[in-house]
């Protein structure tokens, strides 16, 4: 069996941010999403691997190489546009060949992985399997229709009035009839090839299409409230661990990991919280659910449920939260004072704020 992970998105509803990074490898407790997905890909057994990549292509190749590091063999799939993933299916024929595959989305996170899935899949091997999650917003997502034994009978993307709740998690499950179905769909009023079409296809083609809902955690990435959210579950399982060094006049609460090289002075953090290699913190709290990258610098300044980016500094701010800032910022005082900044910035921004 093979996988076929989509990085091509442009990443629009994370802009700034994405301007100048790819949205899959925007960190999630200091590791990007995309390496979580290949992680729970190779732990399934799952050895060859397509990635399917668009504009950010030299980014992803600088970060995963040849997927040694995660136990697998990589194989990078151009493609010229994000034109739908039932195309990136159609563009990776001769890669995938005529074996079954998991196709992975790769800014998408599921807790738990999806070995389990996988056995379940090699054991009955069915036309397809989708796995399904109820949402409160159906709307933006690929929504499935269930008769009433639970079957699948029909499937729509983004539909403006759905037929359930239940929308299309970003992990899809094939046999190689897969491909008579992407080759038989046309573009729709996105212009894309949309899975969706291709899975209800063979729905229509009687082919066995199944679906497993999930009760547990998963997380479109793609914006900035979500992004902070994977953050926040991620962080929940920290160990506490401290490689860096550690002033004593500095309280360390709860789950908190302060890696090689990071110095917290005169500081007070309350986890869970990831302090990254190389950064610096002084006269400072940084409050739950934060994760701070390499080689940043929070001084004189509070921080709490948020993201920073490698390279960026916070410093004399009264109050940073709910924020994702990105790579070589900086963050300082202005003459204003509100009680709390809520902040979206991209890599090399300069920011002043109240303090």
């Amino acid at each position: 069996m093979k996988a076929l992970v989509l990085s091509g998105g442009a990443g629009t509803r994370l802009r700034p941010i994405t301007h100048t990074s790819a949205k899959q490898l925007v960190p999630v407790a200091n590791k990007p999403v995309l390496f979580y997905g290949l992680e729970a890909i190779a732990e399934a057994g799952i050895r060859e691997v397509g990635i399917v990549v668009g504009d950010t292509a030299d980014e992803i190749r600088e970060a995963v190489g040849d997927g040694s590091q995660f136990g697998i063999e990589v194989t990078y799939i151009p493609q010229e546009a994000p034109l739908g993933l039932a195309h990136a299916v159609l563009i990776a024929k001769d890669f995938l060949g005529d074996d079954d595959f998991v196709m992975y989305l790769g800014d998408n996170f599921i807790v738990g992985g999806i070995t389990g899935l996988v056995e379940e899949f090699r054991a009955e091997r069915p036309d397809a399997q989708i796995l399904l999650t109820q949402v409160p917003n159906p709307t933006s997502f690929g929504v499935a229709e269930l008769d009433a034994d639970g079957r699948v009978v029909g499937l729509e993307e983004k539909p403006k009035v759905p037929k359930s709740d239940l929308a299309l998690v970003g992990v899809y499950l094939f046999t190689p009839a897969i491909h008579e179905a992407v080759r038989s769909i046309e573009p729709s009023w996105r212009g894309e090839l949309e899975i969706t079409h291709a899975i209800q296809w063979l729905i229509d083609d009687k082919r066995d299409v199944r679906s497993t809902t999930i009760s547990g955690y998963w997380k479109d990435t793609g914006n900035v409230t979500d992004m902070l959210e994977v953050n926040r579950s991620v962080l929940e399982t920290v160990e506490p661990v401290t490689e860096g060094t550690v002033s004593e006049d500095s309280e360390i609460i709860g789950r908190v990991r302060v890696e090689a090289g990071a110095r917290v002075s005169g500081s007070r953090i309350v986890g869970p919280v990831i302090v990254g290699a190389g950064t610096v913190v002084e006269n400072a709290y940084i409050g739950p659910f934060t994760s701070v990258s390499e080689d940043c610098r929070i001084e004189d300044s509070e921080i709490e449920y948020s993201i920073v980016l490698r390279g960026s500094s916070v410093t004399g701010v009264r109050r940073v939260e709910a924020s994702l800032i990105g790579r070589d910022v900086e963050v300082t005082p202005a003459p204003r004072n509100p009680s709390a900044h809520r902040l979206v910035l991209g890599d090399h921004s300069k920011v002043q704020i109240s303090s």
